[in-house]
């Protein structure tokens, strides 16, 4: 649960990196989404954890931000 918490927050974190009008979507789409996997069975967890590190990169090269800034998610999920 704590990895959980510690990725969400970096999730956030790399929202505030978005341009301003799209951060209340993504914000919203990253909540709704880690509500919704809260009780996952524990053989998945780590597959959760790689979805979400590449969607984030996905995220970040739409709007041509480096994904150099993901390194801490990437620490967190694919460790």
């Amino acid at each position: 649960m704590e990895k959980a918490l510690r990725a969400y927050a970096e999730v956030l974190r790399l929202v505030r990196l978005l341009p301003k009008d799209t951060r209340a979507y993504y914000a919203k789409y990253v909540r709704e989404n880690f509500v919704n996997y809260r009780e996952i069975d524990p053989s998945e967890v780590s597959h959760l954890f790689q979805r979400t590190y590449d969607h984030s990169l996905w995220v970040l090269h739409k709007y041509s931000i480096d994904k150099s800034v993901a390194d801490k998610l990437k620490g967190l999920c694919c460790s």
